[in-house]
């Protein structure tokens, strides 16, 4: 099973990289980036970006993704014109199929030190989230409350850490067929199947589903967005699984390039200081809550 969203937060990294490219051994490294091109186009003044046209919130087409809009602000932190390379399919599959290729030369918003890219120094950190209808009061911000046995239909993402601790506590067999149903009852086995954050957020307000589990980012918009009030609360970082084994809830987002790509990332890291302020404002209008970044 595929994870959720590009690379990050999943519960299936190693196999993420296996299928979509990243680790010597078991995917072929990518051809060295043209340096020549690579030198002219900065000599232009373009940054070029890889971007997924339908991936809303993140990224869309008529620029309005939130994170098309930082790729914007980096690019002039840079002196630079971003030129977005929009690609058809989802965005996870960007690295293996336009960075990889030279096709582009920036990825806007991967997880920090995703193995199939060199990443810049994070411009934010975030996490996962609970969202509920304000008018339940539930305030649930941890996956060792008791109350989320008892609730009733939880939405979750396929092959994200909530579907891992949806299992993990025992409701996920009392959700499944409701899961399924939120993608026409398509298999998420072996492919990447997407569960639309705005349907998800709309179950919730709907009464459709008492509680949904996302990444911030995914959700913020459409939280924001609702007529019905709700509440999106972090989860706190402390999810471990009765195994004992650790389930991550939050994430530092960078910059991805090209692993030779040296020189670019040190202008990306440079400029992401001085686009910081812009950068948190379009955080803030967005909705998505922050925590301190960890390094």
């Amino acid at each position: 099973m595929l994870p959720q969203s590009r690379s990050r937060r999943r519960a299936g990294a190693l196999l993420l990289t296996f299928i979509f490219g990243g680790f010597d051994g078991f995917a072929a490294n990518a051809a060295p980036a043209d340096r020549a091109n690579a030198d002219a186009r900065e000599q232009a003044g373009v940054l070029r970006i890889c971007a997924a046209k339908n991936q809303p919130p993140l990224s869309l087409e008529d620029g309005s993704g939130f994170e098309n809009k930082i790729a914007v602000v980096l690019a002039e932190a840079m002196n630079r014109k971003a030129q977005f390379v929009w690609y058809e399919r989802p965005a996870i599959y960007l690295v293996r199929d336009q960075l990889d290729k030279n096709a582009c030369d920036v990825i806007v918003g991967l997880d920090s030190g995703d193995p199939r890219v060199a990443t810049s120094k994070p411009y934010y950190r975030t996490g996962y989230v609970f969202v509920t209808r304000a008018d339940r009061d539930l305030n649930i911000k941890s996956w060792s409350d008791q109350r989320l046995a008892k609730l009733g239909h939880i939405a979750v993402s396929f092959g994200s850490p909530g579907e891992v601790l949806l299992k993990d506590i025992g409701q996920y067999e009392n959700n499944m067929a409701y899961l399924y149903s939120l993608v026409n009852f398509k298999s998420a086995r072996n492919e990447y199947t997407q569960v639309d954050p705005a349907k998800m957020v709309g179950e919730v307000s709907s009464g459709g589903a008492e509680l949904a589990v996302a990444f911030a980012p995914d959700v913020a918009r459409y939280v924001k967005a609702s007529v019905t009030p709700l509440r999106i609360s972090l989860i706190d970082d402390d999810a471990v699984k009765r195994n004992g084994e650790k389930v991550p809830q939050r994430f530092d987002q960078s910059v991805g390039v090209r692993h030779d790509d040296t020189a670019l990332l040190e202008q990306i890291d440079a400029a992401l200081v001085l686009a910081k302020p812009k950068i948190d404002a379009i955080l803030q209008v967005e909705g998505v809550p922050l925590v301190p970044i960890s390094r």
